[in-house]
């Protein structure tokens, strides 16, 4: 290896007090260098700890270690992914959570399983909440579907045949409200006009043009090749080969008295005003590529909303109060 010039020249002679001082010099020099290392390192330790931008989630709750797990039935749709992306850029990692049938988000989340859910309108939650004596609570509202009645046999309810049976789904609330489809329809008579807490043996026979049958949700789509139409949530609807405008009767969602159906974002009580649980209600709800999705895969039947929650908390105590009535 070529020997280097140093690039100061060295004097040949020092005396004790300049060696002193020039020792000194080094030591100060080594100090502030040190100084100055030291902060950059603690400024690089602090961006590495981040990992990301400035107010992204790092660790804890809505971290990538742990997610914000969100309970949902219908995990692909197309609107999921564009709502996770949307999320983890304000900083939030959040896992969607797919469920086959209505029954197990709500359980899953009373048991600790998930942190929120989003597939229930308030009178779902209304009636879980008196069956499992549990206390979940809307924390959000996201929009309201039409219910559809479709047939694969008859292209308006007029061409159903009197003593036809209609299948509809057999969870109480789905139940109430498919059968007030039925009668707006002209097809079943209900007992004193039916309520959202109707069931099969309100309907009035002697004056109803079809017969009805329950089975659950999940299921109505594939009963349409024996029966002469069934209610189909709209979660089961393109999944069974259908479009929405293929509904031959459907309910009126602007209806002041829907609110009930108003579906929403549900957590645990004690998480109702958890502000990073709200944050995500607050994506869901103003992030327009989300909107659109849901929209897209409702045929455009889907009313969009940002209800107050207070109002959707009112609606769901006033439910379960008619509930406790109604046992």
């Amino acid at each position: 290896m070529s020997e280097q010039t140093p690039l100061v020249a060295v004097p040949k002679k020092r005396g004790k007090l300049y060696v002193f001082i020039a020792a000194a010099a080094v030591v100060l020099v080594a100090i502030v260098a040190g100084i100055v290392i030291s902060l950059n390192n603690s400024q690089t330790d602090a961006a590495d700890a981040a990992g990301a931008p400035s107010g992204h989630i790092t660790e804890g709750k809505g971290s990538p270690s742990d997610p914000v797990k969100i309970g949902v039935v219908g995990a692909s749709d197309p609107y999921w992914e564009v709502y996770t992306e949307a999320t983890a850029a304000e900083g939030i990692s959040v896992e969607i959570v797919d469920f086959g049938s209505y029954e197990l988000p709500n359980p899953s989340l009373t048991e600790g399983d998930l942190d929120l859910n989003q597939f229930q309108h308030i009178i779902y939650l209304a009636q879980y909440n008196e069956a499992a004596n549990a206390d979940l609570a809307p924390i959000g509202a996201t929009a309201i579907y039409p219910l559809g009645l479709y047939s694969t046999q008859f292209d308006s309810v007029d061409e159903i045949p009197a003593g036809s049976t209609i299948a509809v789904p057999n969870d109480a609330s789905n139940l109430a409200r498919s059968l007030l489809v039925l009668q707006s329809a002209g097809l079943i008579e209900l007992t004193d006009g039916g309520s959202i807490f109707a069931t099969v043996d309100d309907i009035d026979t002697a004056n109803s043009r079809v017969s009805v049958t329950t089975l659950e949700a999940a299921l109505a789509p594939t009963s349409l090749p024996d029966v002469a139409a069934a209610i189909i949530n709209n979660d089961f609807v393109e999944d069974a080969g259908l479009s929405f405008s293929d509904a031959i009767a459907t309910d009126d969602p602007s209806d002041p008295n829907a609110l009930p159906y108003v579906n929403v974002f549900a957590a645990s009580s004690g998480d109702a005003d958890n502000e990073l649980f709200l944050k995500l209600v607050d994506i869901y709800q103003t992030t327009k590529a989300v909107q659109d999705g849901v929209l897209e895969v409702s045929g455009n039947t889907a009313v969009l909303l940002q209800t107050p929650v207070s109002d959707l908390v009112k609606s769901l105590a006033k439910v379960q109060s008619d509930i406790r009535v109604q046992g």
